[in-house]
């Protein structure tokens, strides 16, 4: 490797299935994706949390997201009492851990972000109070790619809200900005795939020439694909008739496909669809027309999406600084599969606002007055080979699509695919051994040890450096090397959500799902992951022993990230918020910078008076 430290571009898709695009199977069309993957290397066994904000609290601290303040999603706080406030179930990246652009600013680079964000409300959780020199930001989970609110009010009873996703909370330099809608859903005006990538450019250009001498660190998360599945209509019509053929073609067709790229075992044996929806020829005609548009909408977010990532890079190649800056691309998760109309704490709500408010007529679906999603059936032929989806513990809501490019690593040719199990909490470790950096807490001993870093104290790393593997005297990659970088040496990795739990260590994954949930039995199932990612071959009958261990590695799991294991959440409609559940609360935090506004900044202090404005 030279000596010079490279700068760092970070881009995250957002609910994006593992052949969504086109160098991991997809028919979408995704060029610019696709020549970075020619041109570096793709990881067809990398794992993340089984949801957004868990994911993303674990990219930027390097551990387990129970550790990190994510435990539970801040959206299902009232659901989840039992874990809600509990240390590491905050709701927002805690300040027991080091955060990625805190450590690489002590490194020396000059860090920027544009995008989601999903880690905290206040101004101390803010992008700017954790590292980043420059950012926007968006705050909640996902909301209107078009910058669309149906009722401009900031009567939080009155905003048709979903769960507390929608409303439209960008902050810019600390205070609030909005955007202009684009009610005409033209090119021209607001889409937030295009508007974070400008923006990143924008950041980049503007840099000062003292700036300019430092690396830099870019993120760029996105919300696409994420619900409300919108795009250009352009984009839309570039797939139609596409997917007229229903889920189940695509899905055989996206399992060839991977086949023939060498991304899965051309014996693999797909896991069963689950889904309590009719199945595609049991629909009438006219559903069938729209869940095919629903799908349509859904690859023209993709596309869309893959052509701001072109801007960027296209514009870092223009600049000079390509060649030494790694670029990284990932899902946050699964696809989405939820059947949003039937979820308990969604369903009546969602249907009732969606009725009021968005106008579903097939001709204007992905506009910026529409309101879908594409359900269980469609994410499942995204997710294939794999089990399952977005929310669950298994292959098909944590296994993504991740490719890298940097063309000083030398232990591999572009193009390669590598078959090593890794996760997204390596990527701390990753860039701070490439930009030179140091984390205050490298190997902790025991593992919940913490030590001084700025004014408290963190908890160590849990991820682990590719970098070894990566440079030239490293692993041989594109060979059998499914355990060269997380293996039976090393520590196991752990999982939990909403009770649903798995542990993998080396190729070995005991699951638990609790009874009467999507292939769940309330015991724990072994599977060997060399022969079936799938996951469709039970063997704890066959091997008691092995899941004996694997058990006991989970409860040291637990111990050690201070997981909550117990009952699943609850369906919360129609429940009382606790006056226990609301002291820092992010939905009450939300709920201020709703009442504020434009320009301005979240304080604590105004924390009364924005109450009462409510």
């Amino acid at each position: 490797m030279t000596g010079k430290r490279p700068n760092i571009l970070l881009i995250v898709a957002d609910d994006l299935g593992f052949s969504d695009i086109g160098c991991f199977g997809s028919e979408i069309e995704t060029p610019h994706l696709d020549k970075l993957a020619r041109e570096g290397i793709r990881f067809s066994d990398f794992h993340t949390a089984a949801a957004c904000s868990p994911t993303r609290s674990m990219i930027m601290s390097g551990t387990d997201n129970h550790i990190a303040g994510v435990g539970v999603m801040y959206e299902h706080r009232i659901a989840d009492p039992q874990r809600w406030n509990k240390p590491g179930y905050e709701g927002y990246l805690n300040y027991d851990v080091a955060a990625l652009p805190e450590l690489l600013d002590d490194a020396g680079y000059w860090n920027v972000m544009s995008g989601k964000w999903h880690l905290g409300f206040r101004e101390q959780h803010l992008p700017s109070s954790r590292g980043f020199h420059k950012s926007f930001a968006f705050l909640p989970g996902c909301g209107n790619s078009f910058g669309f609110e149906p009722v401009a009010s900031p009567d939080w009873d009155q905003r048709p809200h979903v769960a507390g996703h929608l409303p439209l909370l960008y902050v810019r330099k600390g205070t609030k900005w909005m955007p202009e809608p684009n009610i005409t859903n033209s090119p021209d005006g607001f889409y937030s795939s295009d508007y974070f990538a400008d923006n990143l450019i924008g950041n980049l250009e503007e840099r000062s020439s003292e700036e300019k001498d430092r690396p830099f660190f870019a993120y760029l998360p996105f919300c696409a694909p994420h619900w409300p599945i919108q795009c250009l209509p352009t984009d839309r019509d570039k797939f139609r008739g596409r997917y007229d053929e229903g889920p189940d073609v695509l899905r055989e067709k996206r399992l060839k496909r991977l086949i023939e790229l060498g991304l899965v075992k051309e014996d693999v044996k797909a896991h069963e669809v689950f889904c309590k929806t009719r199945e595609w020829e049991d629909m009438t005609p006219e559903e069938r027309k729209f869940s095919a548009r629903a799908m349509e909408c859904y690859a023209g977010m993709v596309h869309a999406m893959d052509r701001a990532i072109g801007r960027v890079v296209d514009y870092l190649d223009k600049q000079g600084v390509l060649e030494n800056t790694v670029v990284m691309f990932m899902s946050d998760n699964g696809a989405e599969g939820a059947a949003l109309e039937a979820l308990p704490v969604m369903g009546p709500r969602l249907l009732e606002v969606i009725d009021k408010h968005y106008d579903n007529s097939y001709e204007n679906l992905g506009n910026h007055d529409s309101f879908i999603w594409i359900g269980p059936r469609w994410a499942q032929a995204s997710t294939a080979p794999n089990r399952l989806m977005k929310g669950f513990i298994t292959e098909g809501g944590i296994r993504v699509p991740f490719l890298m490019r940097y063309p000083d690593f030398k232990a591999y040719k572009p193009g390669t695919i590598c078959g090593s199990f890794i996760t997204c909490m390596d990527i701390v470790p990753t860039l701070l051994s490439l930009a030179g950096g140091t984390h205050p807490n490298p190997s902790p001993s025991p593992p919940r040890q913490k030590k001084p870093y700025r004014d408290r104290e963190v908890f160590g790393l849990r991820g682990k450096s590719w970098l070894p593997y990566l440079e030239e005297d490293g692993g041989k990659a594109g060979d059998d090397d499914s355990l060269a970088i997380h293996g039976p040496s090393d520590p196991p990795i752990g999982w939990e959500m909403h009770n649903r739990a798995s542990i993998r260590h080396g190729n070995w994954k005991i699951v638990y799902i609790p009874e009467g949930q999507p292939t769940g039995t309330g015991k724990w199932q072994l599977y060997d992951l060399s022969v079936d990612q799938g996951e469709t071959n039970d063997l704890a009958g066959q091997y008691p022993d092995k899941l004996v261990e694997l058990v006991t590695l989970w409860d040291d799991y637990v111990a050690e990230t201070g997981t909550v294991f117990g009952p699943p959440i609850v369906p919360s409609q129609g429940r009382q918020l606790l006056p226990n559940q609301i002291g820092g609360d992010p939905i009450d935090d939300q709920k201020i910078w709703m009442a504020l506004g434009r320009g301005a900044r979240f304080r604590d202090s105004e924390r009364g008076a924005a109450k009462t404005a409510l």
